[in-house]
């Protein structure tokens, strides 16, 4: 048998962007480094095995798809409408401010004014894939800057969609032929009317249709109680949603993704419909930055070097500016400023989309798209770079207006978004970003999870009296515990700066009741190494993980299967031997 293109690129995809990330995990770099160098290796570039390219873009626009779905199923309208006051007039401004640089820099090297003007818009939008990867492994996607980030990235990509649709009448109308151009013979009006028209007939559609028959079909598909149909429904309503919206309407198939995950977001499924997805999702991405390695063309970096630098300059620097001094103008701190302008810092798949149709269409010099594809793999690089910069910088700006009480709104900089003259509760006031409050208990259980096993357990350690500390790193659950009148930590409790807030050092004992067992492991490790005389409990699902979570350090792994079967027994041997009791504590 021999392997067709789609499973060579399948496996040679996946096994060197595994290698090659885990070598930049190695390193201590982003893993995305080497999930980009697995690209160039299996490139047209390079000697040895070339994929085929055609291919690895599709599979790269499914990751793309899943990723946006996931974001959307973690989003909702209202978080949209929090920040249209910065988002909206700020992407608007940051794409012309990013189009005008490119038409200058076109103009300096001889191009005409339509190459500038798809050359400048190329720079201007930043890619999906990459902001969204930044702002998740952060943990900022449910903050006030990552809603400000998604929020500027949606305005971005409507405003690539309208760009797609008009560059050929707007093409037409300076060479003249405007007259004849666009539906009905209403030239560019009539073009940009229509693309406006489907738009807004998508999003209509979406919140008319979408909101009642996407959640009715998954809870419908949830009562016959097979879980792999349910992921199948999960997956065909992303897939489906996010072609029938390009299909149907023009609209690009991340924003198509987006609007079906923002509708099933108001489903209490949501959530296990984002868990039944991580795992392609995190898949396709990864061949994402595996198609966009194998556009890299090396000698780029030797025959137009200047060319280059300045057109990085422009997505790094330019770009970057814009966006701070523009977040800045709307009263927003610097610590989300700089996180928005280091999101921004990149170009990706709408980029690439752009390029191919001014090539296509002669309106673009060939030199233009290896500029931008070059840009577009040196700023991804960079990317995480910028984000390590600013850790350094965001969290010592953040503890000047320390929000103590839960009483009254906190007054941090990032939370007072439209501070308008109506006092409208400012969205998840008490998820702070890097804001992490040092607990000051001693003596105290700190609970790692407030789901369904971290709630009861919380439950009982309120009704016993003994004070406790939970760390939650999900908004929903976060505020459930609040509103119970526990003190929460929120955050990712395998990061070390949010399990040394719960002051490890001083507690008696902790309690891991997350599901995700090589993350509890982490905990584990880390609370023991801060605590040596920390009890520390488990939960576990098998034997091998109760034997991984013991050799972390954990005091007691409870496995959840073993506790029901043991009640279960019990409670059988109760019923038909009164001097059975004994026995079975004894079996125990």
């Amino acid at each position: 048998m021999h392997a067709g293109p789609l499973i060579a690129i399948l496996v040679a995809g996946f096994v060197l962007a595994f290698a090659m990330g885990a070598l930049a995990h190695k390193l201590r770099v982003s893993p995305l480094i080497g999930y980009l160098l697995a690209g160039v290796v299996i490139g047209p570039f390079t000697p040895g095995f070339v994929a085929d390219q055609g291919l690895a873009n599709e599979l790269a626009e499914i990751g793309v798809i899943l990723l946006m779905f996931g974001v959307g199923l973690h989003f909702s309208l209202k978080d949209l409408l929090s920040v249209k006051t910065v988002a909206v007039p700020g992407a608007v401004v940051q794409i012309g401010i990013a189009t005008a640089l490119g038409v200058g820099l076109g103009m300096a090297l001889g191009w005409t004014l339509m190459a500038g003007i798809i050359f400048g818009l190329a720079l201007s939008v930043a890619s999906t894939v990459v902001l969204l990867r930044a702002l998740q492994e952060r943990r900022l996607v449910q903050t006030e800057r990552g809603r400000i980030a998604v929020g500027w990235l949606i305005v971005e990509d409507l405003a690539m969609v309208l760009a797609l649709v008009i560059i050929p009448g707007l093409a037409g109308a300076m060479n003249g032929e405007s007259a004849g151009t666009g539906p009905f013979g209403l030239g560019l009006g009539g073009v940009l009317l229509v693309t406006l028209g489907k738009v807004a007939a998508f999003v209509a559609v979406m919140l008319i249709v979408g909101r009642r028959v996407i959640p009715w079909i998954l809870h419908w598909v949830a009562h016959t109680g097979s879980r792999e149909l349910f992921r199948l429904s999960v997956l065909a309503i992303a897939l489906g949603v996010a072609f029938g919206a390009a299909a149907l309407f023009g609209v690009s198939f991340a924003l198509g993704a987006f609007f079906a995950g923002m509708i099933l977001n108001e489903s209490p499924l949501s959530q296990r419909a984002a868990e039944e997805t991580l795992p392609l999702r995190d898949a396709f991405a990864v061949l994402f930055f595996v198609s966009v390695g194998m556009l890299f063309n090396p000698s780029i970096i030797v025959s137009a070097p200047w060319e280059l630098a300045a057109t990085l300059a422009i997505i790094l620097v330019g770009k970057s500016a814009a966006a701070f001094g523009l977040v800045r103008a709307f009263g927003r701190s610097n610590a989300t400023a700089l996180t928005i302008s280091a999101s921004l810092a990149q170009i990706g798949e709408f980029s690439f989309i752009l390029a191919g149709l001014g090539v296509g269409m002669g309106l673009l010099p060939e030199v233009a798209r290896d500029l931008i594809l070059a840009g577009a793999i040196i700023s991804i690089f960079v990317n995480p770079l910028l984000f390590a910069l600013i850790a350094r910088f965001a969290p010592l700006e953040e503890p000047k207006p320390k929000p103590v009480p839960a009483e009254e709104p906190a007054v941090e900089p990032d939370s007072a978004l439209i501070a308008k003259p109506a006092p409208e509760p400012a969205p998840e006031p008490a998820l702070p970003e890097y804001d992490l409050p040092q607990v000051t208990l001693s003596g105290h259980t700190i609970l790692i999870g407030y789901g369904r096993v971290g709630a009861f357990v919380g439950a009982g350690l309120k009704e016993a009296g003994m004070p406790f500390v939970v760390v939650e790193d999900r908004p929903e659950p976060a505020e459930a515990a609040r509103a119970d009148g526990a003190e929460v930590v929120f955050g990712n409790a395998a990061d070390p700066a949010v399990l040394t807030a719960t002051n490890v050092a001083e507690a008696r004992r902790l309690v891991v009741a997350i599901p995700e067992t090589f993350e509890a492991g982490t905990v584990v490790e880390q609370a023991r190494a801060a605590n040596a005389g920390l009890d520390i409990l488990a939960r576990a699902h098998s034997d091998t993980e109760v034997e991984h979570l013991e050799k972390c350090g954990a005091t007691h792994s409870i496995m959840g299967e073993r506790e029901i079967a043991r009640c279960m027994l019990s409670l059988v041997l109760d019923k038909t031997d009164p001097g059975s009791e004994s026995r079975a504590s004894a079996a125990e």
